[in-house]
C-alpha cells in the first residue's frame, strides 16, 4: 500500500508540474485529485481533473522520457481506457507532438508543451524546448551499435547470459572489451543477475526490449545499411528466399507471419559477402529512392536465430517502430501480443 501511494504522489507531482509550465502561456487555472478509491490500471492513474472551471477525468500515464516504443504503446492502448489517456512527460518533441496529436493522444510536458481536447477546452502549445541538461548522459554503452548487436543476442537467446564473455565475442562478432563493457552496464542496470554456481541469469527481459527497439532505429539501423533497390512489383510474393543468403524482415515479415499488412516497403538482412547473388537473382536494381533496403545481417544465424525465412519478430517489430507508420499500427499490435508477450511472460 504504500508503495501504491508513493507512485500515485510521484504521479501527481509530475503533473503538477506539467500544468504549471502550461500557465504562463494560457493562465491556466487548475485543480488535480488522484481518485482515492481506485487502484492501479493497467494503462494509468485514474484521476480528475479542473480546467477552466471545467471537470474531466483521464487516466494519467507518466513516462519520464518518451520514445516511439511508447507513442507506439499508447496508441495500441488508447481505447482501453475507462477514461481519456493523458500522458505526463518531460518532454515532447515538436515532431512526437505531431504524432500524439495525430493518434489522438492528449499530453502534458514539464516543458509547457501540451494537447489536451475536452469539449469545450482545447489546449495545443508545441515547441517548447528543456534545457541543455536534458538527456545529457543518457547514452550508455549498451545503446551504441555493438552493444545492441548483444542485447538482440540475448533477447533471442537469454541463456547466452550465462556464457563467457569469449564465446558472446565470437557469436556476436563483437570486441571482447565491447561485450565485457555492456555485460557489466546490463549488470549495474539489473537485467543480468548471479544465479548461483557462477552462472547468470537476463532479467527484465521487456524491459530490456523496450530499450532496444527504441536505440535499434538510430544506433545501430543505419550502420547496417547496404544500399537501396527497386524491383518489379510485388516481386518478393513469389521468391522462397534461402535463409543461409538472407531473410525478410520489416513489412514483408510481417505480412508473412500475420497475413495481414499490405507492404509497402521491403526490408531484407542479409549476409554482405551473399549481397551480389541476391540482388542479380532477384533482378534487383540499384535506386537510392527505392523502397527496397538490404541490411548487413548483424548475427549469427548457427548461434542467434533458426533458419526460418523472416527474421525473429523482436526485429520485425523494431523495424515497423521505425517506419513510425499508422498503417502498419494493427499489424504491430498482433506482432507483438501474438509473438512477444508470451516471451515476457517468463520473466
Amino acid at each position: 500500500m504504500n508503495t501504491e501511494r508513493s507512485c500515485k504522489e510521484n504521479v501527481g507531482m509530475i503533473l503538477d508540474r506539467a500544468l504549471c509550465a502550461l500557465q504562463p502561456a494560457t493562465s491556466l487555472e487548475f485543480r488535480v485529485e488522484l481518485l482515492p478509491e481506485a487502484c492501479p490500471i493497467e494503462h494509468g492513474y485514474p484521476a480528475r481533473v479542473t480546467m477552466f472551471e471545467h471537470e474531466f477525468l483521464f487516466c494519467v500515464i507518466e513516462h519520464e522520457h518518451l520514445n516511439k516504443f511508447r507513442e507506439l504503446q499508447l496508441l495500441l492502448n488508447k481505447d482501453k481506457t475507462p477514461y481519456p489517456l493523458l500522458l505526463v512527460t518531460t518532454y515532447v518533441t515538436a515532431e512526437a507532438a505531431e504524432r500524439l496529436q495525430e493518434g489522438g493522444i492528449q499530453f502534458i510536458d514539464t516543458v509547457g508543451n501540451a494537447f489536451v481536447n475536452q469539449p469545450p477546452v482545447l489546449i495545443l502549445v508545441k515547441g517548447n524546448r528543456p534545457g541543455k541538461q536534458y538527456g545529457a548522459n543518457r547514452t550508455a554503452h549498451m545503446y551504441k551499435g555493438v552493444g545492441l548487436k548483444l542485447m538482440y543476442a540475448l533477447l533471442c537467446r537469454p541463456e547466452l547470459a550465462g556464457r563467457p564473455y569469449r564465446e558472446l565475442a565470437e557469436i556476436t562478432g563483437i570486441a571482447l572489451g565491447s561485450v565485457k563493457n555492456t555485460m557489466t552496464e546490463l549488470a549495474a542496470k539489473g537485467y543480468i543477475v548471479e544465479a548461483g554456481m557462477q552462472k547468470k541469469r537476463l532479467l527484465k527481459r521487456k524491459e530490456l526490449f523496450e530499450r532496444w527497439a527504441e536505440a535499434y532505429p538510430d544506433n545501430l539501423k543505419p550502420k547496417l545499411v547496404m544500399g537501396r533497390f527497386r524491383g518489379v512489383d510485388n516481386w518478393w510474393r513469389d521468391i522462397r528466399l534461402d535463409s543461409g543468403i538472407a531473410q525478410w524482415g520489416g513489412e514483408v515479415a510481417a505480412a508473412k507471419i500475420t497475413g495481414y499488412l499490405k507492404p509497402e516497403t521491403v526490408t531484407l538482412y542479409a549476409d554482405k559477402d551473399r549481397l551480389p547473388e541476391l540482388v542479380i537473382g532477384n533482378r534487383l536494381q540499384k535506386d537510392p529512392q527505392g523502397n527496397i533496403e538490404i541490411l548487413n545481417r548483424f548475427w549469427d544465424m548457427e548461434a542467434v536465430a533458426d533458419k526460418r525465412e523472416t527474421v525473429h519478430p523482436f526485429l520485425i517489430y523494431a523495424d515497423l517502430l521505425a517506419i513510425g507508420d499508422e498503417r502498419t499500427l494493427e499489424t504491430t499490435r498482433m506482432i507483438y501480443e501474438n509473438y512477444l508477450e508470451g516471451c515476457f511472460r517468463q520473466d
